[in-house]
């Protein structure tokens, strides 16, 4: 919980983690399989297939792995036809949003609060995501060069305290009401920490009431 806010706003933030949460799969896996050959991704697989395994066995930790995963499958990649199949493929997750997270990002909206996407996964496909739902962004970002994914971030993985330390960067809370968070991980731990209302799938049962929640004394 935070102390008094300075603030005559009534603008609440909302923060979304995206995969397991906002979204219903894991969005990253899927937009490899989506853009790229099965040929290409069984070839560049084999070649991580020890930190693979290690990963499964939880002997590598989630976000070395996601790098390792990106750098392999999109080293040395030229943009234009990822990034058209990027467009496409966030069409397609508009379908795979969880109605209850979705219903309750609406109403976020509706009450005119600004909502975040705060994840982990890349840019490439989240971008013309938060365009389709009208969202700010906060997430791992691709670098690219002379049109060319280069198979490397401009950020670290944005998870856990880059989560934290990102909204902290973006957004001063003082300026909102309250501030809202949404996750589904211990990756989303940090984030959460800000916030005055949670929720985490799995394990709370009542999504926070938006309009009973009061503005601190």
């Amino acid at each position: 919980m935070h102390a008094t806010r300075e603030t005559d706003q009534t603008v609440n933030l909302a923060l979304f983690d995206f995969d397991g949460t906002l979204c219903t799969r894991d969005s990253f896996t899927h937009f490899i399989f989506y853009a790229l050959s099965k040929r290409h991704i069984v070839r560049q697989g084999i070649k991580i297939l020890p930190w693979i395994q290690a990963y499964y066995l939880k002997l590598y930790p989630a976000p070395s792995m996601r790098i390792k995963l990106f750098d392999s499958m999109f080293r040395d990649t030229p943009l234009p036809p990822i990034q058209q199949l990027a467009k496409e493929y966030a069409q397609q997750l508009m379908n795979h949003l969880d109605p209850k997270l979705y219903a309750q990002l609406k109403q976020h909206q509706l009450r005119g609060d600004k909502v975040v996407i705060v994840s982990a996964s890349i840019d490439l496909y989240l971008k013309p995501l938060a365009d389709l739902l009208d969202v700010e962004l906060i997430c791992t970002e691709v670098d690219i060069r002379n049109q060319i994914i280069t198979g490397t971030y401009t950020t670290p993985d944005c998870s856990s305290e880059q989560k934290k330390q990102r909204v902290l960067r973006q957004y001063n809370l003082d300026h909102f009401e309250l501030v809202y968070a949404y996750g589904n991980s211990h990756e989303d731990l940090e984030m959460m920490s800000l916030a005055d209302a949670s929720y985490m799938v799995g394990e709370d049962q009542t999504l926070p009431h938006i309009e009973q929640l009061k503005k601190f004394a």
